[in-house]
């Protein structure tokens, strides 16, 4: 592998946790308190249009029936419900996520395999599936290296790795308006519609690592490094970017 030096997708962002080290808890401790609110407060964020986007996205990327699928960071199943939608198996769409609220919240909604563990250490064999999702969770991993290294792993030759990610947009008048909706628009809408606290923050912190995260080149470069082949980003209105790359 080219790159062995630790890549992290932001830096630390002390109005949260007063070091990288505190993250992992506070993210954490976030989604277990706000695993019930989730799917509510994704609605504000994709108008209604997130289910049509993600299944589009795995399509493209070339997810079809009969292949596996393990989708990391599955939260309440946002990305695996599309997945399953195409492959048609339950039992073919695992999820992993660190989060034990997110998985007893996903257990309600999904029949799918499930599997508590890091992104950065997956508690699964070599060339064990067809296809890894993860779905706006790169913010939360601790190391961009070790992580897609994890996925290239797991993969079987031949399998796909898809990424989808908001974004800051290029164009300074679209930034300003993201700002505004996802930084203070959003999180007041979360606090109001749910009366949790925790979301209000969660959805602060998920404005303030988008305008904190490394260039998406830094990020289409580390996929590369990891040993992956086809390395890209699909871009849509300067602001949804889904991050793909091919085991050779």
């Amino acid at each position: 592998m080219k790159s062995e030096q630790r890549l992290e997708p932001h830096p630390a962002l002390p109005d949260y946790y007063p070091d990288l080290a505190q993250r992992p808890a506070f993210v954490r401790g976030m989604f277990d308190r706000t695993a019930g609110y989730y799917d509510r407060v994704n609605q504000l964020l994709s108008f209604g249009s997130g289910s049509w986007y993600r299944r589009r996205a795995l399509t493209r990327a070339g997810l079809k029936p009969g292949m596996t699928v393990l989708d990391v960071a599955i939260g309440t199943g946002l990305v695996a419900r599309q997945a399953l939608a195409i492959t048609g198996d339950s039992q073919a769409v695992v999820g992993l996520d660190v989060s034990a609220g997110m998985l007893a919240e996903v257990r309600r909604l999904l029949n799918s395999p499930l599997i508590q563990g890091l992104m950065e250490q997956l508690p699964v064999a070599d060339e064990s599936f067809d296809f890894v999702s993860m779905g706006y969770a790169l913010r939360h991993v601790a190391d961009l290296n070790v992580t897609f290294r994890e996925f290239h792993r797991v993969l079987r030759p031949g399998g796909v790795l898809l990424i989808l990610e908001i974004t800051r947009p290029t164009q300074p008048f679209k930034r300003a308006i993201l700002k505004f909706y996802l930084g203070r628009v959003i999180p007041l809408l979360s606090r109001l519609t749910t009366g949790n606290r925790d979301m209000q923050t969660l959805m602060r912190y998920y404005w303030d690592t988008i305008e904190n995260c490394v260039p998406p080149e830094t990020i289409i470069t580390a996929i590369r490094d990891a040993g992956f082949a086809e390395a890209g980003c699909d871009v849509e209105f300067d602001l949804f970017r889904a991050y793909f790359g091919r085991k050779g």
